[in-house]
This record gives C-alpha cells, structure tokens and sequence, in this order.
C-alpha cells in the first residue's frame, strides 16, 4: 500500500480542485457593440419589481443607455415621480442573442447600480426552460448590502459541499430553486467587500470573470488596481488561462449531490436593474439594510413627501435618488 502524507494529499486535492484551461476569444463586445450583441427585454418583470423594462428604442430616447466606442451605459430612470397606478420606474434589461454552454466570459465593470430599492444583477439562464436549464448569477445583490453574492439556482437534486476550495463563503448549499423560497446555493465575496456597491465604484470597479465548465462553475472577482489581477483578464488577450487565476472566490464543484452538466444547459447572458421585488423589496431585507420607508414608496420617490408628517419639512419629491443607479461596461469578452 502506499502511504500519501496529509499535506501531499491535500495539495494533489487542492492542484485538482483548481485546475482550470486555456481558452480562446470567441466573442470581444465593448460600446456600441452591446446593441449588436444583446436585445432589450421589454417584458414585464418576472421578480415583481416596481420597474417597467423597457424596449431599445425608449431606453435610447429616454437616455436609458447610450454608448461610445469604449463604453456602454444601462440606467434606471431619475426623473420621474411615480404615482400608485403607474407600472414602475423605467429601467432597461438585456440579454444576448447567443447562448453558451462551456465556457469563460469576463466582464470589465467600471460602474454598477448603487441606492435602495437597487439590484442589479449580470447573470445566465434560458428564461422559458428555468429552472431546468439552470441559472449563474456572477454579480448580483441588493439595496448596497455588500459583498456580491454569487449563486446557482437549479431543477431538483443539487446540493455544494461546504469545503469547497474558495475565497467566499456559502450563505447556502442547496441550489433547488424549489427550496427555501428559490435562495439557491450561494457565496458572499466576504472577502472583498468592495465587490459590490458604492464601495465597488469608488475604485473605479474591477473584474469579474465566470468559468463554467462540465465539471465546475467559478467566479472571480479583482478590483480596478489590484496588483494580482491576471495580465489575461486586464488586458483583453485572445488566449486565457485560468489556470494562473488563483483561488475563485466562488467555487460550485460537480459532486455526489449534483452534477453540473445535466443541471445547466444552453443559456443567455442577462444584464439587468430590477427595483423592489422579491428580494431587494422584501421587507425584512430592505429595512435591515438601513433604508427609509418601504420599498416601494422610496422608487416611487416619495420619500421627501412622506417626511413632511414627521420633519414638518415642504414636499420635495427626490427621483435623482436614481442618478447613480447605472451600469457603465467597458467589455464582455467571450472565451471558448
């Protein structure tokens, strides 16, 4: 028999854990190029937000987005002042016209939507075949709460271990989106906890980069001058190796208690700004994060008005409560 000391087994499980491949761009989308490589969503909100999505056309007329050659802009409306029947606050949601299976996609993120009632989210799923084709959130999180949180969202019978190799820690292990209220296993960047929100923008963003392989899903996150972000990742190579990525902060393994390749088929890429909703309106979560009111009233932006009961201050209705509540993407590199 041979005998493998402690510290050589763990390394081997470690080196397996981590190995990752080389990739080659498939697909470079930056500007102006996201109007050719994504359609806008003009659909009704599927998480129950105090949003409309509206169609390309409007979200241009609106200054909703807009575009250069290096730059591409997704907004939420700071404008307007919201009435009970009113549907919701004008905000923009896209998904690409290509679908993707194995692969890395890597987004340079120099600004993400900031405030309460905020949640962004860039993320990958095929909306009519969900939950079965499975669904990837890369950023996503609500109302400022910080970190990011990265989760998986599946059919049935998917379940992570708690000691997988990462820098995050899960919130939760059971990716059923049937269980506890669809939370999915997910990961706090707890290590990082400029990952997300106001604190994301101050450094001017960073990086996050998903691998999605038939063995494992893994997300990386490096913010703008972190000294360690690899040289493939910053400078938009054709050729990427992930294996030189270091430790994911999130890490989904192919396990006894899932296997990725039949939970996760062909998905889009989706890039969106709900408002409220099932989780940035929850109640309980919304005034755990600090902010005003209820959720909807604040979108509404009624929050000033509402004072006047308590501050005895004249109405002043605030929708630039919104200003800073944008996508600004430089590129989303597609590798296979």
């Amino acid at each position: 028999m041979k005998i493998v000391s402690s510290s050589l087994a763990l390394a081997l499980l470690a080196g397996s854990a981590l190995a990752g491949a080389v990739y080659t761009l498939d697909e470079c989308v930056r500007g102006e190029g996201f109007y050719d490589s994504f359609n806008f969503e003009n659909i009704t909100d599927p998480t129950h937000g105090r949003v409309t999505y509206v169609n390309q056309t409007t979200a241009e007329r609106l200054n909703l987005t807009y575009a250069t050659s290096d730059t591409f802009i997704l907004r939420a409306d700071d404008t307007a002042i919201l009435s009970v029947n009113d549907s919701g606050r004008n905000s923009v949601r896209i998904r690409s016209n290509h679908k993707y299976h194995e692969h890395v996609v890597v987004f340079d993120i120099e600004h993400m939507p900031e405030g309460c009632g905020t949640w962004p989210a860039i993320w990958e799923t095929e909306e009519p075949d969900w939950p079965a084709s499975g669904e990837i959130d890369i950023l996503e999180g609500a109302n400022n709460v910080v970190p990011n949180q990265s989760t998986l969202h599946t059919s049935h019978n998917c379940s992570m271990p708690n000691n997988t190799i990462q820098s995050g820690e899960f919130v939760t292990t059971n990716c059923d989106a049937s269980v506890a209220y669809n939370a999915g296993c997910g990961v706090k960047l707890t290590e990082d906890k400029k990952s997300f929100g106001p604190g994301f923008n101050s450094i001017g963003g960073g990086w996050y980069a998903m691998e999605r392989t038939l063995h494992y899903i893994k997300v990386w996150f490096w913010e703008r001058n972190d000294p360690f972000v690899p040289w493939d990742v910053s400078s938009g190579a054709w050729i990427v190796d992930t294996n030189n990525w270091g430790i994911p902060a999130a890490n989904f393994p192919n396990n006894t208690e899932c296997d990725i390749q039949s939970h996760f088929g062909g998905n889009h890429i989706i890039i969106n700004l709900a408002l409220c909703g099932d989780w940035a309106g929850n109640a309980a979560l919304y005034n755990a994060s600090g902010c005003p009111l209820d959720c909807v009233t604040y979108v509404n932006s009624e929050y000033s008005r509402a004072n006047v009961q308590y501050n005895c201050e004249p109405p002043a209705d605030n929708p630039t409560a919104f200003t800073n509540a944008y996508f600004q993407i430089s590129s989303m590199s597609v590798y296979k």
